[in-house]
């Protein structure tokens, strides 16, 4: 399974600070991505939405991408047993399906999608969303982005990240992949170039973004829209 070979190559890698902590959910929350790709990852889709890497209280939590709790264990109906990081940051403890804390861009994201098409199963059937970087970086209790590290640290994970994405537009024929955030958009542009596949945006959804803050479901629907992805 592609997202194994991409655990197995991003978990080899070293990194300096101020990186302190890496956690890569796809090795200790494997039983629940491993469903979620099972359960909602199989078939030909429409449209791809990518996100950069997991947030502290999403995949990192759960091992979906912007995997808010209740949204994959209510909504979701995904369970399974969740370990620890090699090394954990006391900072940022792995409580799994335990977690309290919310991830507001997965609550704002899948809440979009379970407003918009009522269940799960409904959504998959042409959607599907992954994550860029499997991986999670932190400084002490800072959430690092990928962005934001040293491109020479980072050049072997895109390379990897790179890699595993085209083979899942290729697997997955998508007539659209859909970058949450611009970072992921230009990811997704530079991999898919020479594929059959249109590539657009919508605005991320986290808190730290004031535009987001200002009705995110909204305007990510009608950038949906504009693009013709989605109709009125």
């Amino acid at each position: 399974m592609a997202a194994r070979i991409l655990s197995a190559q991003v978990d080899a890698l070293q990194f300096s600070p101020p990186v302190s902590h890496v956690y890569n959910p796809l090795d200790y929350a494997w039983a629940v991505h491993e469903a979620y790709l099972r359960r909602y990852g199989s078939g030909r889709k429409k449209v791809v939405l990518m996100g950069m890497n997991p947030g502290p209280f999403g995949m990192v939590q759960t091992g979906v991408p912007f995997g808010e709790v209740a949204m994959v264990r209510d909504w979701m109906g995904l369970s399974g047993e969740i370990g620890q990081p090699a090394i954990e940051n006391p900072k940022r403890p792995v409580e799994g399906f335990g977690c309290t804390r919310s991830e507001v861009s997965g609550r704002r994201l899948w809440g979009l999608f379970q407003a918009r098409f009522g269940t799960a199963e409904a959504f998959f059937a042409e959607h599907f969303v992954a994550n860029y970087c499997p991986l999670a970086f932190f400084d002490g209790g800072r959430n690092l982005t990928p962005d934001k590290l040293p491109a020479t640290e980072m050049a072997p994970v895109m390379a990897a990240c790179d890699a595993h994405l085209r083979t899942l537009i290729e697997a997955l024929s998508p007539e659209w992949v859909i970058g949450v955030g611009a970072w992921a958009e230009q990811r997704a542009a530079k991999v898919a170039a020479g594929l059959p596949v249109k590539i657009g945006r919508v605005l991320h959804p986290s808190p730290a973004s004031p535009a987001a803050n200002r009705g995110w479901s909204e305007a990510a629907t009608r950038q949906m829209q504009a693009l013709g992805v989605w109709g009125d």
